[in-house]
């Protein structure tokens, strides 16, 4: 039996360059032999992208984060089951754009329900995978709201304010500054090789790879 891959998951703001940073990660792996499934949240899945589409389209209210905590649970599970468990128990390593942490800031944290209800809610999903590491890609919000301006049609999250996503940085940071174990904060500031060598550096010391 192959031995279980592992999980990373990719986190920051809007802007931040994780949807580039995680593919360039990917190709490292598969450099070195490990094989890598990239894939996102929410989303990955055909149901849990149905529902993802529910989730960012639209007008900015069009749910309250209570709402949207239900709607990515039930995405995520669907995610879980079909795409993240049985990659990892095939050996391979998941690389997912957006996880549980996104939840515990976005509706959580900037959205107001607080962390110990997400958690409370999403732990029996988490009880079947968990991050073995969690990346951060960190930079202002206002620089990552200018870089994703003009890319594509705005999401429903892109279209708060200012103040919405500089809780959202804030919040990772923190539970980064909790968890030191499983986190690295990530400068994403700077030319896309840059942020690409400083996200390996903790990939491979992290994760007992040859740098």
């Amino acid at each position: 039996m192959s031995r279980r891959g592992r999980l990373l998951s990719l986190e920051g703001g809007e802007g931040a360059g994780k949807s580039t940073q995680i593919a360039r990660l990917a190709r490292r792996l598969e450099e070195r032999g490990i094989p890598a499934v990239v894939t996102r949240e929410p989303g990955g899945t055909e149901g849990a992208e149905q529902i993802r589409r529910l989730l960012v389209d639209g007008a900015e209210d069009r749910w309250d984060p209570l709402a949207e905590l239900y709607l990515l649970l039930a995405a995520r599970s669907d995610h879980l089951n079909r795409r993240i468990l049985p990659a990892l128990a095939n050996g391979h390593w998941v690389l997912c754009d957006r996880f549980c942490d996104s939840t515990r800031i976005y509706q959580g944290v900037a959205g107001g329900l607080g962390i110990a209800l997400v958690d409370r809610l999403q732990a029996p999903l988490l009880e079947r995978a968990t991050p073995d590491l969690t990346l951060v890609l960190d930079l202002p919000a206002e620089l990552g709201l200018a870089r994703a301006a003009g890319k594509r049609a705005r999401s429903r999250f892109e279209k708060r304010d200012l103040a919405f996503h500089q809780k959202v940085r804030q919040g990772f940071l923190a539970l980064a500054d909790r968890e030191p174990a499983r986190f690295a904060v990530i400068d994403a500031q700077g030319s896309v090789e840059a942020v690409e060598a400083r996200i390996w550096q903790a990939v491979s010391a992290r994760m007992g790879l040859p740098p």
